[in-house]
Protein backbone atom coordinates (compact mmCIF):
# COMPACT_ATOMS: atom_id res chain seq x y z
CA UNK A 1 0.00 0.00 0.00
CA UNK A 2 2.45 2.16 1.16
CA UNK A 3 0.62 5.33 2.05
CA UNK A 4 2.09 8.08 3.97
CA UNK A 5 0.33 8.03 7.66
CA UNK A 6 -1.77 10.32 8.95
CA UNK A 7 -1.86 12.09 12.35
CA UNK A 8 1.81 10.69 12.78
CA UNK A 9 4.16 13.29 14.27
CA UNK A 10 7.86 11.94 14.48
CA UNK A 11 9.53 13.54 17.32
CA UNK A 12 12.85 14.53 17.15
CA UNK A 13 15.56 11.86 19.41
CA UNK A 14 16.79 13.08 22.33
CA UNK A 15 14.17 16.42 22.80
CA UNK A 16 12.10 14.75 25.26
CA UNK A 17 12.85 12.75 28.65
CA UNK A 18 9.82 10.30 29.64
CA UNK A 19 9.26 9.46 33.36
CA UNK A 20 11.53 6.31 34.60
CA UNK A 21 9.96 3.77 36.75
CA UNK A 22 12.77 3.02 39.14
CA UNK A 23 15.13 0.01 38.92
CA UNK A 24 14.66 -2.85 40.81
CA UNK A 25 17.75 -3.14 43.28
CA UNK A 26 20.53 -1.39 43.58
CA UNK A 27 23.29 -0.97 40.74
CA UNK A 28 21.51 -1.77 38.04
CA UNK A 29 21.49 0.73 35.14
CA UNK A 30 17.98 2.40 34.00
CA UNK A 31 18.36 3.64 30.59
CA UNK A 32 16.80 6.62 29.11
CA UNK A 33 14.67 6.08 26.30
CA UNK A 34 14.17 8.53 23.37
CA UNK A 35 10.63 9.72 21.68
CA UNK A 36 10.91 8.53 17.87
CA UNK A 37 7.12 8.83 17.02
CA UNK A 38 3.96 10.29 19.08
CA UNK A 39 0.42 9.91 17.93
CA UNK A 40 0.08 6.55 17.66
CA UNK A 41 -3.47 5.22 18.31
CA UNK A 42 -2.41 1.54 19.61
CA UNK A 43 1.13 0.28 18.83
CA UNK A 44 1.40 -3.43 19.01
CA UNK A 45 4.29 -6.32 17.69
CA UNK A 46 7.33 -4.41 16.96
CA UNK A 47 9.55 -6.05 14.48
CA UNK A 48 13.21 -4.89 13.29
CA UNK A 49 13.37 -6.08 9.42
CA UNK A 50 15.21 -4.85 6.71
CA UNK A 51 17.14 -2.00 8.34
CA UNK A 52 13.38 -0.49 9.82
CA UNK A 53 11.45 -0.55 12.21
CA UNK A 54 8.15 -2.31 11.88
CA UNK A 55 4.61 -2.83 13.46
CA UNK A 56 1.15 -2.84 14.01
CA UNK A 57 -1.03 0.00 14.84
CA UNK A 58 -4.43 -1.66 16.60
CA UNK A 59 -6.17 1.46 16.48
CA UNK A 60 -5.64 2.51 12.86
CA UNK A 61 -5.96 -1.36 11.41
CA UNK A 62 -2.29 -0.90 9.97
CA UNK A 63 0.86 -2.26 9.51
CA UNK A 64 3.69 0.42 9.72
CA UNK A 65 7.44 1.54 9.29
CA UNK A 66 9.73 3.60 10.19
CA UNK A 67 13.10 4.84 9.01
CA UNK A 68 16.26 5.86 10.65
CA UNK A 69 14.49 9.39 11.33
CA UNK A 70 11.00 8.12 12.34
CA UNK A 71 9.23 8.95 9.20
CA UNK A 72 5.88 6.45 8.91
CA UNK A 73 5.00 4.21 6.10
CA UNK A 74 1.73 2.62 6.06
CA UNK A 75 3.06 -1.00 4.65
CA UNK A 76 -0.49 -2.85 4.90
CA UNK A 77 -4.04 -2.10 6.03
CA UNK A 78 -6.02 -5.00 7.39
CA UNK A 79 -9.89 -4.02 7.45
CA UNK A 80 -10.23 -6.14 10.75
CA UNK A 81 -7.25 -6.38 13.62
CA UNK A 82 -3.89 -6.65 12.69
CA UNK A 83 -3.31 -8.18 16.10
CA UNK A 84 0.95 -8.99 15.52
CA UNK A 85 3.34 -9.13 12.74
CA UNK A 86 6.57 -11.42 11.58
CA UNK A 87 8.57 -12.14 9.18
CA UNK A 88 8.80 -15.33 6.48
CA UNK A 89 12.50 -15.79 5.58
CA UNK A 90 11.63 -14.81 2.28
CA UNK A 91 10.59 -11.22 3.65
CA UNK A 92 6.58 -11.81 3.57
CA UNK A 93 4.55 -10.59 5.89
CA UNK A 94 2.67 -12.63 8.29
CA UNK A 95 -0.38 -11.20 10.06
CA UNK A 96 -2.08 -12.40 13.11
CA UNK A 97 -6.04 -11.24 11.86
CA UNK A 98 -7.50 -12.62 15.68
CA UNK A 99 -10.82 -11.21 14.80
CA UNK A 100 -11.37 -13.65 11.93
CA UNK A 101 -9.20 -16.43 13.09
CA UNK A 102 -6.66 -16.13 10.30
CA UNK A 103 -3.22 -15.88 9.54
CA UNK A 104 -2.60 -13.69 6.72
CA UNK A 105 0.35 -13.04 4.19
CA UNK A 106 1.43 -10.36 2.59
CA UNK A 107 2.45 -10.82 -1.26
CA UNK A 108 4.76 -8.61 -3.39
CA UNK A 109 2.67 -6.63 -4.57
CA UNK A 110 1.07 -5.27 -1.05
CA UNK A 111 -1.96 -8.09 -1.62
CA UNK A 112 -2.78 -9.68 1.67
CA UNK A 113 -3.65 -13.67 1.44
CA UNK A 114 -4.97 -16.28 3.96
CA UNK A 115 -1.78 -18.21 5.14
CA UNK A 116 -3.51 -20.20 7.90
CA UNK A 117 -6.97 -20.92 8.98
CA UNK A 118 -6.42 -20.71 13.22
CA UNK A 119 -10.12 -21.19 13.82
CA UNK A 120 -9.73 -25.00 14.10
CA UNK A 121 -7.55 -24.99 16.66
CA UNK A 122 -9.15 -22.07 18.45
CA UNK A 123 -12.21 -19.29 18.63
CA UNK A 124 -10.72 -17.08 20.90
CA UNK A 125 -8.53 -14.55 20.49
CA UNK A 126 -5.06 -15.05 18.76
CA UNK A 127 -2.53 -12.84 20.42
CA UNK A 128 1.25 -12.90 19.51
CA UNK A 129 3.71 -14.62 16.72
CA UNK A 130 7.06 -15.84 15.79
CA UNK A 131 8.64 -17.05 12.96
CA UNK A 132 11.68 -19.43 12.88
CA UNK A 133 14.05 -19.74 10.02
CA UNK A 134 12.45 -22.87 8.23
CA UNK A 135 9.69 -20.63 8.06
CA UNK A 136 7.49 -22.34 11.13
CA UNK A 137 5.09 -19.47 12.34
CA UNK A 138 4.11 -20.18 16.36
CA UNK A 139 0.35 -17.94 16.87
CA UNK A 140 -0.48 -18.26 20.60
CA UNK A 141 -4.19 -17.50 21.85
CA UNK A 142 -4.68 -16.56 25.04
CA UNK A 143 -7.78 -18.87 25.65
CA UNK A 144 -10.97 -16.52 26.84
CA UNK A 145 -12.40 -13.07 25.36
CA UNK A 146 -10.40 -10.49 26.94
CA UNK A 147 -11.62 -8.38 28.71
CA UNK A 148 -14.32 -9.32 30.25
CA UNK A 149 -14.31 -13.03 29.75
CA UNK A 150 -13.81 -16.19 32.30
CA UNK A 151 -10.13 -16.78 32.29
CA UNK A 152 -9.37 -19.62 30.69
CA UNK A 153 -5.93 -21.00 29.64
CA UNK A 154 -4.15 -20.77 26.48
CA UNK A 155 -2.41 -22.35 23.87
CA UNK A 156 0.28 -22.19 21.07
CA UNK A 157 0.05 -23.59 17.51
CA UNK A 158 2.13 -24.23 15.02
CA UNK A 159 1.98 -23.20 11.93
CA UNK A 160 3.65 -24.84 8.79
CA UNK A 161 4.81 -22.98 5.94
CA UNK A 162 2.36 -24.48 3.73
CA UNK A 163 -0.21 -23.66 6.04
CA UNK A 164 -1.17 -26.86 8.21
CA UNK A 165 -1.80 -25.78 11.56
CA UNK A 166 -1.03 -27.90 14.81
CA UNK A 167 -1.78 -27.19 18.49
CA UNK A 168 1.91 -27.51 19.86
CA UNK A 169 1.73 -26.29 23.87
CA UNK A 170 -1.36 -25.69 26.22
CA UNK A 171 -2.42 -24.60 30.17
CA UNK A 172 -0.61 -21.21 29.24
CA UNK A 173 -1.53 -18.12 31.42
CA UNK A 174 -2.50 -15.59 29.17
CA UNK A 175 0.37 -16.39 27.25
CA UNK A 176 1.73 -13.17 25.33
CA UNK A 177 5.10 -12.37 23.47
CA UNK A 178 7.50 -15.21 22.00
CA UNK A 179 10.95 -14.95 20.89
CA UNK A 180 13.16 -18.06 19.47
CA UNK A 181 16.75 -18.12 20.68
CA UNK A 182 19.80 -17.87 17.81
CA UNK A 183 20.47 -21.75 17.88
CA UNK A 184 16.25 -22.18 16.72
CA UNK A 185 16.32 -24.88 19.72
CA UNK A 186 14.59 -22.96 22.76
CA UNK A 187 10.73 -21.11 22.28
CA UNK A 188 10.29 -18.53 25.24
CA UNK A 189 6.99 -16.93 25.87
CA UNK A 190 5.24 -14.54 28.31
CA UNK A 191 3.23 -15.80 30.86
CA UNK A 192 1.09 -12.35 31.57
CA UNK A 193 -0.84 -14.03 34.45
CA UNK A 194 1.56 -16.32 35.77
CA UNK A 195 4.35 -13.41 35.95
CA UNK A 196 6.97 -15.97 34.43
CA UNK A 197 9.04 -16.67 31.04
CA UNK A 198 8.28 -20.45 29.97
CA UNK A 199 10.54 -22.33 27.66
CA UNK A 200 10.27 -24.92 25.31
CA UNK A 201 12.62 -26.91 23.75
CA UNK A 202 11.85 -27.01 19.30
CA UNK A 203 11.90 -30.59 17.86
CA UNK A 204 13.51 -30.81 14.79
CA UNK A 205 9.39 -31.17 13.81
CA UNK A 206 9.17 -27.50 15.38
CA UNK A 207 6.85 -29.33 18.19
CA UNK A 208 7.27 -27.97 21.41
CA UNK A 209 9.02 -30.25 24.06
CA UNK A 210 10.13 -30.19 27.67
CA UNK A 211 8.48 -27.34 29.16
CA UNK A 212 10.33 -25.42 32.28
CA UNK A 213 10.36 -21.79 33.54
CA UNK A 214 12.59 -19.82 31.87
CA UNK A 215 12.64 -17.18 34.26
CA UNK A 216 10.18 -16.19 37.46
CA UNK A 217 9.61 -12.28 36.37
CA UNK A 218 7.51 -11.11 40.36
CA UNK A 219 5.70 -8.07 40.19
CA UNK A 220 6.03 -8.26 36.50
CA UNK A 221 3.32 -8.90 33.83
CA UNK A 222 5.43 -9.83 30.71
CA UNK A 223 3.74 -8.50 27.52
CA UNK A 224 6.40 -8.70 24.25
CA UNK A 225 9.77 -10.44 24.43
CA UNK A 226 12.90 -10.47 22.64
CA UNK A 227 16.44 -11.90 22.96
CA UNK A 228 19.53 -10.34 22.44
CA UNK A 229 23.12 -11.56 21.95
CA UNK A 230 24.31 -12.39 24.99
CA UNK A 231 21.20 -14.66 25.65
CA UNK A 232 19.09 -11.78 28.16
CA UNK A 233 15.69 -11.52 27.06
CA UNK A 234 13.93 -7.93 27.36
CA UNK A 235 10.24 -8.07 28.27
CA UNK A 236 7.80 -5.17 28.36
CA UNK A 237 5.34 -4.84 31.11
CA UNK A 238 2.13 -2.46 31.05
CA UNK A 239 1.58 -2.16 34.78
CA UNK A 240 4.58 -0.90 35.55
CA UNK A 241 5.78 0.75 32.56
CA UNK A 242 9.20 -0.51 32.06
CA UNK A 243 11.36 -2.85 29.93
CA UNK A 244 13.46 -5.50 32.28
CA UNK A 245 16.34 -6.76 30.84
CA UNK A 246 16.77 -10.73 32.87
CA UNK A 247 19.31 -13.31 31.87
CA UNK A 248 17.87 -16.96 32.51
CA UNK A 249 17.18 -17.75 36.57
CA UNK A 250 15.34 -13.95 36.62
CA UNK A 251 18.49 -11.75 37.20
CA UNK A 252 17.11 -8.45 36.47
CA UNK A 253 20.56 -6.45 34.38
CA UNK A 254 18.64 -3.38 33.50
CA UNK A 255 15.31 -1.40 33.27
CA UNK A 256 14.28 1.45 30.90
CA UNK A 257 10.96 3.67 32.30
CA UNK A 258 8.51 5.02 30.52
CA UNK A 259 5.47 7.31 31.14
CA UNK A 260 2.90 5.00 29.91
CA UNK A 261 2.57 1.18 29.33
CA UNK A 262 5.20 -0.62 27.65
CA UNK A 263 3.45 -3.33 25.52
CA UNK A 264 6.42 -4.88 23.10
CA UNK A 265 9.59 -4.31 22.28
CA UNK A 266 12.58 -5.50 20.00
CA UNK A 267 16.27 -5.04 19.16
CA UNK A 268 18.22 -3.49 16.43
CA UNK A 269 20.79 -6.00 14.45
CA UNK A 270 24.76 -4.89 14.52
CA UNK A 271 26.94 -1.75 15.68
CA UNK A 272 24.97 0.70 18.10
CA UNK A 273 21.88 -1.25 19.06
CA UNK A 274 18.96 -0.08 20.24
CA UNK A 275 15.83 -1.44 21.94
CA UNK A 276 12.56 0.22 20.12
CA UNK A 277 9.54 -0.24 22.36
CA UNK A 278 5.65 0.36 21.62
CA UNK A 279 3.16 1.83 24.55
CA UNK A 280 0.26 3.76 25.38
CA UNK A 281 -1.87 4.57 27.57
CA UNK A 282 -3.95 1.37 28.62
CA UNK A 283 -7.59 2.61 28.66
CA UNK A 284 -6.94 5.93 26.46
CA UNK A 285 -10.60 5.31 24.65
CA UNK A 286 -9.45 5.56 21.34
CA UNK A 287 -7.35 8.80 22.09
CA UNK A 288 -3.62 8.99 19.72
CA UNK A 289 -1.60 7.84 22.96
CA UNK A 290 1.19 5.81 21.52
CA UNK A 291 4.01 6.27 21.04
CA UNK A 292 7.52 4.57 19.73
CA UNK A 293 10.56 5.18 22.46
CA UNK A 294 14.34 3.82 21.50
CA UNK A 295 16.82 3.49 24.32
CA UNK A 296 20.20 2.11 23.80
CA UNK A 297 21.03 -1.47 24.21
CA UNK A 298 24.08 -3.01 25.26
CA UNK A 299 23.18 -6.40 22.75
CA UNK A 300 21.95 -6.39 19.49
CA UNK A 301 19.01 -8.65 18.82
CA UNK A 302 19.26 -12.37 18.18
CA UNK A 303 16.95 -15.09 17.17
CA UNK A 304 13.57 -14.26 16.16
CA UNK A 305 12.02 -12.21 16.52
Amino acid sequence: MNATCEHLTPTQPGCSRVAYAEAVGKGRPVIEPEILLDGVVFGESPRWHDGRLWFSDWGANQVIALDEDGRPEVMASVPSFPMCIDFLPDGRLLIVDSARQRLLRRESDGSLVTHADLGGISRKPWNDIVVDDRGNAYVNSIGFDFPGGEYAPGLIALVTPDGGVVQVAADLAFPNGMAITPDGRTLIVAESYAERLTAYRIDPEGLLRDRREWAATPGDHPDGICVDAEGAVWLADVGNQRCLRVREGGEVLATAGFDRGAFACVLSRGESPRLFVVGQQWGGGGERTGRVWSVPAPAPGAGHP
